[in-house]
Protein backbone atom coordinates (compact mmCIF):
# COMPACT_ATOMS: atom_id res chain seq x y z
CA UNK A 1 0.00 0.00 0.00
CA UNK A 2 1.24 3.49 -0.85
CA UNK A 3 1.61 5.90 2.05
CA UNK A 4 1.03 9.57 1.22
CA UNK A 5 2.76 12.21 3.33
CA UNK A 6 1.38 15.73 3.08
CA UNK A 7 3.88 18.55 3.53
CA UNK A 8 2.09 21.91 3.75
CA UNK A 9 3.75 25.26 3.27
CA UNK A 10 4.03 28.35 5.39
CA UNK A 11 1.10 28.67 7.81
CA UNK A 12 -0.06 25.04 7.30
CA UNK A 13 -3.08 24.09 5.17
CA UNK A 14 -6.46 24.92 6.63
CA UNK A 15 -9.80 23.16 6.58
CA UNK A 16 -10.75 24.20 3.01
CA UNK A 17 -7.34 23.43 1.49
CA UNK A 18 -7.09 20.51 -0.97
CA UNK A 19 -4.30 19.02 1.19
CA UNK A 20 -6.75 18.68 4.08
CA UNK A 21 -9.26 16.97 1.79
CA UNK A 22 -6.50 14.59 0.71
CA UNK A 23 -5.54 13.92 4.33
CA UNK A 24 -9.13 13.09 5.24
CA UNK A 25 -9.61 10.81 2.23
CA UNK A 26 -7.94 7.69 3.59
CA UNK A 27 -6.01 6.04 6.40
CA UNK A 28 -2.85 6.03 4.28
CA UNK A 29 -2.67 9.86 4.10
CA UNK A 30 -0.65 11.60 6.83
CA UNK A 31 0.10 15.28 7.44
CA UNK A 32 3.60 16.09 8.60
CA UNK A 33 3.16 18.75 11.26
CA UNK A 34 5.97 21.23 11.73
CA UNK A 35 6.94 22.88 15.00
CA UNK A 36 6.87 26.41 13.61
CA UNK A 37 4.44 27.15 10.79
CA UNK A 38 4.95 30.92 10.82
CA UNK A 39 8.75 31.43 10.89
CA UNK A 40 10.17 28.10 9.71
CA UNK A 41 13.79 27.01 9.64
CA UNK A 42 14.67 24.66 6.79
CA UNK A 43 16.87 22.37 8.90
CA UNK A 44 14.03 21.83 11.37
CA UNK A 45 11.45 21.21 8.65
CA UNK A 46 13.50 18.64 6.76
CA UNK A 47 14.48 16.87 10.01
CA UNK A 48 10.75 16.64 10.86
CA UNK A 49 10.05 15.14 7.43
CA UNK A 50 12.84 12.61 7.84
CA UNK A 51 11.62 11.61 11.32
CA UNK A 52 8.03 11.20 10.05
CA UNK A 53 9.21 8.80 7.34
CA UNK A 54 11.26 6.67 9.71
CA UNK A 55 10.16 3.05 9.70
CA UNK A 56 8.31 3.27 6.39
CA UNK A 57 9.38 1.45 3.23
CA UNK A 58 10.26 4.55 1.18
CA UNK A 59 9.59 2.68 -2.06
CA UNK A 60 5.91 2.88 -1.03
CA UNK A 61 5.93 6.57 -0.01
CA UNK A 62 4.66 9.51 -2.07
CA UNK A 63 5.24 13.04 -0.79
CA UNK A 64 2.66 15.77 -1.44
CA UNK A 65 4.10 19.26 -1.09
CA UNK A 66 2.49 22.65 -1.43
CA UNK A 67 4.31 25.98 -1.69
CA UNK A 68 7.18 26.02 0.84
CA UNK A 69 6.53 22.29 1.26
CA UNK A 70 7.93 21.77 -2.26
CA UNK A 71 11.21 23.42 -1.28
CA UNK A 72 11.20 21.34 1.89
CA UNK A 73 10.99 18.16 -0.18
CA UNK A 74 13.82 19.28 -2.49
CA UNK A 75 16.01 20.23 0.50
CA UNK A 76 15.18 16.92 2.25
CA UNK A 77 16.11 14.88 -0.83
CA UNK A 78 19.40 16.75 -1.22
CA UNK A 79 20.33 16.59 2.46
CA UNK A 80 19.41 12.98 3.21
CA UNK A 81 19.88 11.41 -0.23
CA UNK A 82 16.85 9.17 0.21
CA UNK A 83 14.49 7.97 -2.52
CA UNK A 84 10.75 7.78 -2.24
CA UNK A 85 8.29 6.46 -4.81
CA UNK A 86 7.48 9.98 -5.99
CA UNK A 87 6.41 13.49 -5.10
CA UNK A 88 3.62 15.82 -6.16
CA UNK A 89 5.01 19.37 -5.96
CA UNK A 90 2.18 21.91 -6.14
CA UNK A 91 2.77 25.65 -6.51
CA UNK A 92 6.45 25.71 -5.51
CA UNK A 93 6.93 29.22 -4.10
CA UNK A 94 9.83 31.21 -5.51
CA UNK A 95 11.49 32.28 -2.28
CA UNK A 96 14.13 34.15 -4.28
CA UNK A 97 11.59 36.53 -5.86
CA UNK A 98 11.54 40.09 -4.44
CA UNK A 99 7.84 39.72 -3.52
CA UNK A 100 8.58 36.80 -1.17
CA UNK A 101 9.19 38.57 2.16
CA UNK A 102 8.07 35.94 4.67
CA UNK A 103 10.16 35.12 7.78
CA UNK A 104 11.81 31.91 6.62
CA UNK A 105 15.34 30.73 7.32
CA UNK A 106 17.63 28.42 5.37
CA UNK A 107 15.31 27.70 2.43
CA UNK A 108 17.26 29.76 -0.08
CA UNK A 109 18.74 29.24 -2.49
CA UNK A 110 16.16 26.89 -3.98
CA UNK A 111 17.76 23.47 -4.52
CA UNK A 112 18.20 22.84 -8.23
CA UNK A 113 19.68 19.34 -8.19
CA UNK A 114 17.76 16.64 -10.03
CA UNK A 115 15.51 14.80 -7.59
CA UNK A 116 16.20 11.06 -7.35
CA UNK A 117 12.54 10.05 -7.71
CA UNK A 118 9.60 10.68 -10.02
CA UNK A 119 8.04 14.12 -9.56
CA UNK A 120 5.24 16.20 -10.99
CA UNK A 121 5.24 19.99 -10.59
CA UNK A 122 1.78 21.54 -10.80
CA UNK A 123 1.64 25.28 -11.39
CA UNK A 124 -0.87 28.00 -12.12
CA UNK A 125 -0.55 30.76 -14.72
CA UNK A 126 -1.54 33.45 -12.20
CA UNK A 127 0.21 32.32 -9.01
CA UNK A 128 1.51 35.42 -7.20
CA UNK A 129 4.29 33.40 -5.56
CA UNK A 130 5.81 31.72 -8.62
CA UNK A 131 5.71 32.61 -12.30
CA UNK A 132 5.15 29.87 -14.86
CA UNK A 133 8.67 30.54 -16.11
CA UNK A 134 10.19 29.89 -12.69
CA UNK A 135 7.94 26.86 -12.11
CA UNK A 136 9.16 25.49 -15.46
CA UNK A 137 12.77 26.20 -14.44
CA UNK A 138 12.29 24.33 -11.14
CA UNK A 139 10.58 21.42 -12.92
CA UNK A 140 13.36 21.19 -15.48
CA UNK A 141 16.06 21.34 -12.79
CA UNK A 142 14.35 18.66 -10.68
CA UNK A 143 13.60 16.38 -13.66
CA UNK A 144 9.87 16.81 -13.09
CA UNK A 145 6.89 16.67 -15.38
CA UNK A 146 5.38 20.18 -15.45
CA UNK A 147 1.61 20.57 -15.55
CA UNK A 148 -0.16 23.92 -15.81
CA UNK A 149 -3.73 24.01 -14.51
CA UNK A 150 -4.44 27.49 -15.89
CA UNK A 151 -5.59 30.38 -13.71
CA UNK A 152 -5.84 28.83 -10.25
CA UNK A 153 -3.95 31.36 -8.12
CA UNK A 154 -1.63 29.78 -5.56
CA UNK A 155 -3.51 26.46 -5.80
CA UNK A 156 -4.64 26.74 -2.20
CA UNK A 157 -7.91 27.13 -0.30
CA UNK A 158 -8.64 30.41 -2.14
CA UNK A 159 -8.60 28.42 -5.39
CA UNK A 160 -11.76 26.55 -4.23
CA UNK A 161 -10.48 23.16 -5.41
CA UNK A 162 -12.06 21.26 -2.50
CA UNK A 163 -11.22 17.55 -2.94
CA UNK A 164 -9.33 18.41 -6.17
CA UNK A 165 -9.97 15.32 -8.24
CA UNK A 166 -7.47 16.50 -10.87
CA UNK A 167 -4.80 16.51 -8.15
CA UNK A 168 -5.79 12.98 -7.16
CA UNK A 169 -5.30 11.96 -10.80
CA UNK A 170 -1.77 13.41 -10.67
CA UNK A 171 -1.13 11.25 -7.59
CA UNK A 172 -2.20 8.16 -9.50
CA UNK A 173 0.58 8.90 -12.02
CA UNK A 174 3.10 8.57 -9.19
CA UNK A 175 1.69 5.33 -7.84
Amino acid sequence: MTHYFIIPGLGNSGEKHWQTYFENSGDNFYRINQKDWEAPHCGDWIATVDAALEGYDLSNVVLIGHSLGCSTIAHWANRYGKRVKGALLVAPSDMEAPLYQFPISGFTPMPLQRLPFKTIVVASTNDPWVTMERAAFFADSWGSLLVSIGDAGHINADSNLDAWEEGRAFLSQLD
